[in-house]
């Protein structure tokens, strides 16, 4: 038996703008995705994926030496996505290093395990395309290029540990990981608005405004650098309220305060694609019940939801 295992994410910073080499601060979760394989005697790939409560969301089958699909999903445009997928990750294997990806005439049962909601948009897909990459030891970052797309800040959390800076150079990932540890973690809380957000759709529109950005780049990332060292909650806001116009702006939405929050004692910041999913708030042990009396019934702490390991190193692909 083989066993991968990926985080999810979140992106605190440099929404949208890390797809033009903003430099985003990102924030792997201790909620993640495994993916294990087993040989099995007839010659096909069985796959199975379970969600956080063990309940069967996709099933498929596929024919191991070229993944023909043999029985789809209910959803056969997941079943074809999938389908792509590994499709994708045979052609990035080099033909001359060998690989574990697939094992002579034997099947596989494929396993896939989720520790949140797939609603919650931590990375179902980006853990997904991580576990697969480190199954056939290919680049996750070619993969995702060649599949969904993106800035790929989400396979770097997929696979560190700690919070990270990513900026794309050149079009090629820079990762470093910092000591993002505030002191003030336990007045910061993340929401979940009770909607998924389609971020490749995000990103299409945000394409779409074809908005002149020379400049706000450079701002974007040194707000992402002060959010590294700010050292109290009001810095912090403050950082919040300024990036929060600045992509408001950028999109021509509100922002999540002037939204739906503007009662909100707190600030309230949104993470990634703006309209679903989580966002951030500063507050206190009220917070919670605020956003419960409001319908969101999902508030986690800073603490419960982030990893933070203090090893640091930096990775240039570029």
């Amino acid at each position: 038996m083989q066993q991968y295992y990926s985080n999810g994410k979140l992106l605190l910073t440099a929404e949208y703008l890390v797809l033009d080499g903003a430099k985003a601060l990102a924030l792997p979760t201790q909620y993640g995705q495994d993916l294990i394989i087993e040989k099995i005697e007839t010659p096909k790939l069985i796959w199975k994926s379970f969600d956080n409560e063990n309940k069967i969301w996709f099933e498929a089958e596929f024919n191991i030496n070229d993944f023909e699909i043999i029985i789809p999903d209910n959803d056969i445009q997941a079943t074809k996505t999938l389908q792509n997928i590994l499709k994708k990750a045979q052609k990035l294997i080099p033909i001359a290093i060998g690989t574990n990806f697939l094992n002579g005439n034997n099947g596989l049962y494929i396993k896939t395990n989720l520790t949140f909601p797939r609603n919650w948009g931590l990375g179902t897909s980006s853990t997904l395309i991580n576990n697969i990459a480190k199954w056939a030891n290919i680049n996750a970052f070619e993969l995702l290029k060649n599949s969904f797309g993106g800035s790929g800040y989400d396979i770097a959390c997929a696979e560190y540990n700690s919070p990270i800076f990513y900026q794309l150079i050149n079009e090629k990932p820079k990762i470093e990981t910092i000591d993002f540890n505030p002191s003030f973690k336990d007045q910061l809380y993340f929401v979940h608005l009770n909607k998924k957000q389609n971020s490749r759709d995000s990103i299409k529109k945000y394409r779409k405004l074809n908005q002149n950005i020379e400049g706000i780049t450079d701002e974007i990332t040194k707000l992402s650098d002060n959010f590294l060292t700010a050292n109290n909650i009001t810095s912090f806001i403050y950082l919040m309220i300024e990036h929060e116009r600045i992509i408001a702006s950028l999109i021509y939405e509100k922002t999540i305060q002037k939204a739906l929050f503007s009662d909100y004692f707190g600030q309230t910041k949104s993470l990634g694609a703006w309209g679903g999913d989580f966002i951030l708030a500063t507050g206190n042990k009220d917070t919670p019940a605020y956003f419960k009396n409001k319908g969101f019934r999902t508030v986690i702490p800073y603490k419960n939801m982030i990893y933070n390991s203090q090893l640091l190193k930096t990775t240039d692909f570029s």
